[in-house]
Order: structure tokens, then sequence, then C-alpha cells
């Protein structure tokens, strides 16, 4: 099944998830004080991730109750190395004011060791980081601006609405706690980021990004699987979102396709991953339909792990390359081949 939202207030006069399912616009509306949870359950982000054919950046501002999060990664392809440093921050408890929406709403940290910002601007997300302690005093700095592709390159007419996969999400047998995720895809960048000595230049031609912007009360135990990709297929904006692993899927799935800026929505998609390791094998995924059929050659795994027994995470973040084919809502098949993106297996006490 998969239903599809209706406009309204996302929880209940009780703090409950009024709806499950899924939409391609932010139908219902995020509001902190509504919750029915203590602060420490309550977990709040804003993630995103910045993709060349060389070179990748992402940023994360997290609220997770007891632990803030501000997290710098420097991706180098050609190499394949990466750089991620955190800033844990103690005891945030909403103190971070993360935005209610997705589409507006600035999120400025200031902190002794790195400034961070998102801001919105002109319809686009200008993205900024100085960090100068990054990876043992290099540095990292610079500027980014995102935006949705009015037009595709080739000059087909994009959709007008950003490439958006919204999804509320309740978890059995604990009806106080909900996920409401959005992903935006296909963001095209222009801008610098300079590392030590280096600087590195975005064009919206190869530089695409995606928005994770996460709220919500969680259990405990959790493990998830994600993937994106983003970019330009046939010589137009394309890009999907495809995950599971955690909650009550029964009402929708996170699985979309996004061509020129308009969703497609597919059902469910299976991650098989190669046994003993993450990027040594090629991953599989598959639809239950058989719209969605990818191979991914991994590059690089962003592997961490923080381990205190009673609040644990475990991840790997693994880029790569899609190949294969999807099959849109109208029946048209796209073929992929070299598509840059990642896949994700996350383990999380929290």
């Amino acid at each position: 099944m998969q239903h599809r939202l209706r406009p309204g207030a996302l929880l209940d006069t009780r703090g409950r998830l009024a709806e499950a399912g899924w939409a391609d616009a932010e139908v219902r509306r995020y509001d902190r004080s509504a919750l029915a949870a203590p602060s420490w359950r309550i977990k709040e982000w804003d993630y995103y991730c910045v993709l060349t054919p060389d070179n990748g950046l992402a940023l994360t501002v997290a609220d997770n109750g007891y632990m803030g999060l501000l997290g710098v990664s420097w991706l180098d392809f050609r190499h394949r190395r990466e750089c991620t440093e955190n800033v844990m921050l103690p005891f945030p408890m909403g103190r971070m004011g993360l935005p209610a929406s997705a589409d507006d709403g600035d999120v400025v940290i200031d902190h002794k060791k790195m400034r961070i910002a998102f801001r919105h601007d002109d319809g686009g997300r200008v993205l900024s980081v100085d960090y100068p302690g990054f990876d043992g005093g290099r540095g990292l700095r610079g500027e980014l601006r995102l935006s949705q592709p009015a037009v595709a390159p080739s000059g087909h007419s994009a959709g007008s609405a950003p490439a958006r996969m919204v999804i509320a999400t309740p978890f059995p047998k604990a009806p106080k706690a909900f996920y409401y995720n959005q992903k935006i895809n296909c963001l095209a960048a222009t801008g610098e980021i300079t590392v030590g000595d280096d600087t590195f230049v975005f064009v919206p031609e190869s530089a695409f990004g995606v928005f994770d912007w996460g709220r919500g009360v969680w259990t405990y135990d959790n493990t998830w699987y994600w993937g994106s990709a983003s970019g330009v297929v046939d010589g137009r904006p394309f890009g999907f979102n495809i995950g599971y692993g955690f909650g009550d899927p029964s009402a929708a799935s996170e699985n979309m396709v996004f061509v020129d800026g308009v969703a497609h929505k597919l059902d469910q998609v299976t991650f098989h991953l190669p046994e003993g390791t993450y990027d040594g094998a090629p991953w599989k995924f598959r639809s239950n339909d058989g719209r969605f059929e990818m191979a991914f050659e991994p590059l690089l795994d962003r592997a961490a792990a923080v381990d205190f027994k009673v609040l644990r995470s475990i991840q790997h973040q693994v880029f790569g390359r899609f190949t294969g084919h999807v099959v849109l809502d109208d029946g048209t098949r796209v073929e992929v081949t070299d598509l840059l993106g990642f896949a994700e297996e996350v383990h999380n006490r929290w």
C-alpha cells in the first residue's frame, strides 16, 4: 500500500502521528511543541551531501536530545580517501533551534571550533562552513549555493517543484514515536570549497546535492538502509531516494524516482549487500515490482563507529556509482549508467 498524505497537522492532540504515508511536498507541518515525548527522545537534523565526479562535501547539524552534532566530511574519490570530523554538543535539548520546515528558516551555528550555516536565499539554499582545525589543522572553508534546475541541460522544461520525497512513519508499539522525513534531490551546486591550500570549484553541470531533513521521536534501537543519487540522465535532471529498515512502513515506503522535478512513486526496494564487506564487492538493489533494478560499484566507505554500549552508532555510508534501470509511472524505462551516489547501513542505539 502507498497511501498519499493529505494536508493537515502532523500530530493529533495527543502528540501522535495523525496520518502515516508519503507525499511529494511538505503537506504536514512539524511542531516541536506538540510532541508528547521527553526532550532526549526527540531527534532533529539537517544533512546536506554534495557530490562532484572527483570530490564531495557533507555537512550535518543535528540535535539528538542529549547530544548535538556538527559534522563535516570531505570526500576524495580519485584517491579513495575521506576525512570526517564531528563536534559534539552536550544536551542541546532543542536549543539549537532547527527549523520546523524544510522550506524556510535558517540554521546558523557559531561554535568556537567551527561556523556552519544553512540559509535560504532567493529560492535557493546557501551552505557555508569555516572549520580551521579540520584534518589536523589543514582547515576547510567555503560556500555552496544549491538550487533546483529550472531547465534541464537538454532544454527540456523541468518541473517547477523540488524533487522531493516526504514520508511520515510510525513505530510499532510506540504510539508517541514517529519519523517525519524529507529528502530533496537534484540540487545543483555552485561555489568553492577550500581544503588546506587547495580550492575546489563546484559547477551546476556536474555538482549535485541532496538535503535530508529529519524530525521525530525515535525508539531506542534501529537499523536503517538509505540510498540516494542525483545527476543528469538522458539530458534531464534525474535522481532517486530508496530506503527502509525502521518503523512501520505499511502505509508507504520512501522509494521515489525524480525526473525533471517530477516524482514517480515506487513500492518496496530491497538492498542486497555483499557478505563480509561494504566496499569490496558490488551491491544490488531490486524492487518488488521490477521497476527499480540497480547494481552499485563502491568507491569509498565512509565508516564511523561510536560505541558507549548504552549509546551506539555504527555507520557505513558507501559512495559509488549506480548502473541499471527504472520504470516511471507512465511505463517509460530509463537506463542509468555510472550515476554517482551513495548507499548506507546505519545501526543506532540512541
